[in-house]
């Protein structure tokens, strides 16, 4: 299978067989990216937020999502099979109460070879969990959704969700 069409699964040798990407004859390139997650927090877990966080027994729980985080997009590659080691230039994670939700912004700065889409996305997916493991003693009924790649810049193309 070759790689030639922009369509061609890029994970994939010319035998069909998983592979890592071959970054080596690229250009390094400043890259950021930026992903989202959204928790649903039942009204029982919203009435335990006070000024800018939820405290529980195990501390606040956007610091803690928050710093949870940043470690997972550090170790993206020991989670995701393919995705290459980079050195992050900068993670930033901020997370808000909007409405019934818990709003996640996780952005990934690097200069490299290859984006950082998988770390944005790491660090946004894992502070969701965090938020439902430290409210799961007040309610089972929070919702992980709309975890999404926002927007990338840097490499070949691009991208920014409408």
């Amino acid at each position: 299978m070759s790689n030639e069409s922009s369509n061609a699964f890029s994970h994939l040798n010319e035998s069909g067989q998983p592979a890592m990407v071959d970054v080596s004859g690229k250009p390094d390139t400043y890259r950021i990216a930026v992903a989202g997650s959204r928790v649903y927090l039942p009204q029982i877990i919203r009435d335990q937020f006070h000024g800018q966080d939820i405290q529980t027994r195990k501390g606040g729980v956007f610091q803690t999502a928050i710093i949870a985080g940043i470690m997972a997009a550090k170790k993206t590659p020991e989670l995701i099979p393919l995705c290459h080691t980079l050195l992050l230039d900068g993670c930033d994670v901020e997370i808000h109460l909007e409405g019934e939700e818990a709003v996640i912004r996780c952005t990934v700065k690097t200069t490299g070879k290859t984006g950082v889409e998988m770390e944005a996305l790491t660090g946004a997916s894992v502070a969701a969990l965090t938020i439902y493991d430290m409210c799961k003693a007040f309610s089972q009924e929070m919702i992980i959704r709309e975890t999404k790649l926002i927007s990338k810049t840097g490499g070949k193309n691009d991208y920014n969700r409408p």
